[in-house]
């Protein structure tokens, strides 16, 4: 075996390791454990794609504007990650962030309160729903599917008496909201700065990760896997902020979501809490046996689902400065529960991540910024994604028959 790109003969101990890691990476494979790579190479072709069709498409302004429009419908998105890893389901996400909109807006104009009391009380929206779905769910017995599709309607229905007979409310352009939502965007250096301690991050976690795996007597990577891993990371996040600083630069809101993306991330990867929401996605019977209180479990997911719904309708009403009947309405469900599939999040349960909202959101954006750029209407954009995410669901479910296969054999 040769070392590529130079015809050099790898001594023993390389050639070894290095089809060792081309037989885990086939293994991976094979068991259906295919990871971020099929939304990533999606995401590539959608790209060059677009950016074939309209030059227009990756310049650094219109990638600035498409990480904005990530920010809101994203969080919604990291919030339906949750319940379906848990193997359930929220068919209201929509209807909830309207209604905190309208609480925004009624609180924030027409009651004259402070800013953070309007956004406190627009954000305990979500925590109520939340707990009024999970017992529902746990006290009741009634299915996900039912409790979220009749508060659709039902928090529809409020959202529309909140707003009142005007039907819309405008934000003031000076309030600290709508600057933050349109206005604020890291200074220049603040980016390299930010992408440098995120790679340090990751390599810290990386090293910690493989001295446990050490301490356990099981596989870790080498000390050079972890130097790429932690380099290209490095590389990315450092030409995406000098592309983005072409512009305006990086947006407070979207890095606002990305970091929520990352605490998400650690809390169902480095607690108790996300090791039982994975247990439950995987068989809540099981888990149940285990001694994990399932009930607890469903109801916290709803209210973390529910609370980052309510947030995202905040920021949408915040960078749109108005909160009106249209408000969490049209394509937010859509957008929302597509993304997370999309992005990787099983439909079954039990698989996925934090990182699928990130990666969901931006196909899902990329495919409506594209699709506008052309001048194509909204239907064209409708049934695009719907076939995106059908396509993903398949992925998906060959990936459950390959471990199914994996698994008996």
């Amino acid at each position: 075996m040769t070392r590529p790109g130079t015809g050099e003969l790898l001594d023993p101990d390389e050639e070894r390791g290095a089809r060792r890691l081309v037989a885990v990476a086939i293994a991976r494979v094979r068991g259906g454990d295919l990871g971020a790579a099929p939304v990533i190479i999606g995401l590539v072709i959608i790209w060059t794609v677009f950016q074939s069709l309209n030059p227009v498409f990756l310049s650094s302004t219109n990638l600035v504007n498409l990480t904005m429009q990530c920010a809101s419908i994203g969080m919604i998105t990291l919030g339906v990650v949750v319940v379906l890893l848990i193997g359930q389901i929220d068919l209201s996400v929509g209807s909830v962030s309207g209604l905190s909109s309208a609480l925004l807006a009624v609180a924030l104009v027409q009651w004259d309160w402070p800013w953070p009391l309007a956004l406190l009380i627009a954000a305990l929206s979500g925590v109520v729903v939340g707990l009024v779905y999970g017992v529902l769910l746990t006290r009741f017995g009634v299915p996900s599917f039912i409790i979220t599709l009749a508060g659709l309607l039902a928090f529809l229905g409020l959202q529309l008496r909140v707003l009142g007979d005007t039907g819309s409310i405008n934000l003031p352009f000076d309030s600290a909201l709508v600057t933050f939502a349109q206005q604020m965007f890291l200074p220049w250096w603040a980016g390299y700065v930010i992408s440098v301690l995120a790679a340090g991050a990751y390599a810290l976690s990386l090293v910690r990760r493989a001295r446990r795996r050490e301490a356990a007597d099981l596989g870790s990577d080498s000390v050079t896997r972890i130097v790429v891993r932690s380099g290209a990371l490095l590389v990315v996040l450092l030409v995406a902020s000098w592309y983005l600083n072409l512009s305006r630069g990086t947006g407070v809101m979207f890095l606002l979501f990305v970091v929520a993306v990352v605490l998400m991330n650690v809390a169902l990867t480095r607690t108790r809490w996300g090791r039982a929401v994975y247990a439950i996605g995987g068989s809540a019977e099981a888990a149940r046996r285990a001694g994990i209180h399932v009930s607890r479990m469903y109801m916290s997911a709803f209210v973390v689902c529910s609370t980052l719904a309510a947030i995202g309708g905040i920021l949408a009403a915040s960078r749109l400065a108005a909160a009106n009947q249209s408000s969490g309405g049209g394509d937010t469900n859509l957008n929302a529960i597509a993304a997370a599939v999309i992005g990787g999040t099983s439909l079954f349960g039990g698989r996925g991540s934090a990182f699928s909202a990130l990666l969901g959101i931006v196909v899902v954006q990329s495919l409506s910024s594209g699709l506008t750029l052309l001048n194509l209407d909204s239907s064209v954009r409708y049934m695009i994604t719907g076939a995106v995410l059908v396509l993903a669901v398949i992925v998906d479910a060959a990936a459950r028959r390959s471990r199914a296969a994996a698994g008996r054999a």
